[in-house]
């Protein structure tokens, strides 16, 4: 007998419909909600049921047990047709997704999370976001944020700057938490902005009851309405559900693996609080560039050939070798402390830079500033010609270094770019204003 009859039958005996309590046994351990899904339209042979905690949780029937313990009522969920009429007192907010948990739906089955909404069907999901603005929706990936490519950021980025070009008071891109801010970053060279660009995304996916995916897309859209027209990202502030911060896209970074206010300011404060969709304060200590201030300006071009390269005791010089052997053309370092590698490794970041290959210190511990100043190992490595990544993150310098190359491929045209304060990463301003022709 196949899964699928097996189903049938299994909830038949018991005279069981969706939106029944039911009381399933499995292997001895008894579970007890409303039946949301017969499993008849496959052959896996599972049912959902939704807890009393307000989770969701998938059996197996094979050995399983099924007892009715209320009849009740099939829940009517219409998600076929979404009508939204443009209001001309509203303002108009794109949102473009790329997937990720914030686009996700739990299957039940493995326990895994897997992207599955578009951005149309976050509106369908969350109606109460057409009170407060008008909307265009458009899916532009559907993958969890692990498999983006320094390719997507330009797709997202040309995505981004025709909707500008087309009249949206703001953008919202729906992004996985898990790079985020290596888009946040990206979009933030790549880009300048006349309006508000905000990245959000969601630890718990929209079909938990933990889920932080509504506010933190309703308060994206607040700050995509709002006067501060950065590359930023908006995200839980605290553990409840009270407030949101807005971040600078290079200055975030993801901090925890689970936690809902997992991203933070480093090195840097979040530029603003929100709640209700409102800015309800902007920190005076952080610059920000103000709505209609600037031109939509797209500079694309990056050099995706560029990697990062931890420092650790033991380290070979063959990992500086075989990016140099391999043809990359740009590395980055996560150094310690002040900006260190042991000193065996300057033969090869010697002859890196002999091959007009630029070398990025950053630092692993993420807060401070690098200096090679103040040890003799980190005066060796500026004689080297290594190029201090000040206090950006080493996820930052990396994207920085792809887009500089991008833009000039002469060692010290990069140098001078990789020192230059483009977007904000750099936290002491630069009296050195790098123009890109």
């Amino acid at each position: 007998m196949s899964y699928k009859k097996l189903a049938k039958s299994f909830l038949d005996s018991a005279n069981v419909s969706i939106g029944d309590t039911v009381k399933v046994e499995k292997n001895k351990v008894f579970y007890e909600g409303m039946l949301l899904d017969r499993s008849e339209d496959s052959d896996d042979g599972y049912i959902v049921l939704k807890l009393d905690s307000g989770y969701n949780l998938g059996v197996n029937i094979l050995d399983a047990k099924i007892e009715l313990i209320k009849k009740g009522k099939e829940p009517k969920i219409q998600f076929d047709s979404l009508e939204i009429e443009e209001d001309t007192n509203k303002m108009d907010i794109s949102i473009i997704s790329t997937g990720g948990t914030v686009s996700s739906v739990i299957d039940y089955k493995t326990g895994a999370v897997h992207p599955a909404f578009t951005a149309d069907d976050l509106l369908r999901a969350n109606p109460e976001l057409l009170d407060i603005a008008n909307y265009k929706v458009k899916a532009l990936y559907n993958i969890l944020s692990e498999n983006m490519k320094p390719e997507y950021w330009v797709e997202a980025a040309n995505s981004i700057a025709n909707e500008i070009s087309d009249g949206v008071d703001g953008v919202v891109v729906a992004h996985g938490t898990d790079t985020m801010h290596y888009t946040s970053a990206a979009l933030s060279f790549i880009l300048e902005t006349p309006v508000p660009v905000v990245v959000t995304g969601a630890q718990r996916s929209s079909d938990r009851p933990s889920t932080d995916a509504y506010l933190n897309l309703f308060n994206s859209i607040g700050a995509a309405k709002s006067e501060i027209a950065d590359i930023t990202v908006c995200m839980h502030e605290g553990l409840d559900d009270g407030y949101c911060c807005l971040h600078k896209g290079t200055k975030v970074r993801k901090m925890h693996t689970s936690r809902r206010d997992t991203f933070r300011s480093i090195n840097s404060e979040p530029i603003a609080r929100l709640k209700d969709s409102k800015i309800i304060n902007i920190n005076p200590n952080v610059d920000y560039n103000k709505r209609g201030s600037r031109d939509l300006i797209l500079r694309d071009k990056l050099e995706s050939k560029i990697a990062i390269i931890k420092s650790f005791p033991g380290i070979q010089n063959e990992l500086i070798d075989y990016h140099i052997d391999k043809g990359f053309k740009g590395l980055v370092i996560e150094g310690t402390g002040l900006g260190h590698v042991p000193d065996y490794m300057l033969d090869s970041i010697k002859r890196a830079n002999n091959e007009n290959i630029p070398i990025i210190m950053t630092s692993q511990c993420l807060y401070g500033k690098v200096n090679m100043n103040v040890y003799s190992t980190g005066r060796k490595l500026i004689n080297a010609n290594v190029i201090s990544g000040g206090d950006m993150t080493p996820e930052v310098a990396y994207v920085k270094l792809c887009w500089a190359l991008g833009q000039n491929d002469k060692f010290d045209e990069v140098k001078n770019i990789m020192e230059t304060n483009i977007a904000g990463e750099l936290s002491e301003k630069s009296s050195l204003k790098y123009f890109l022709n």
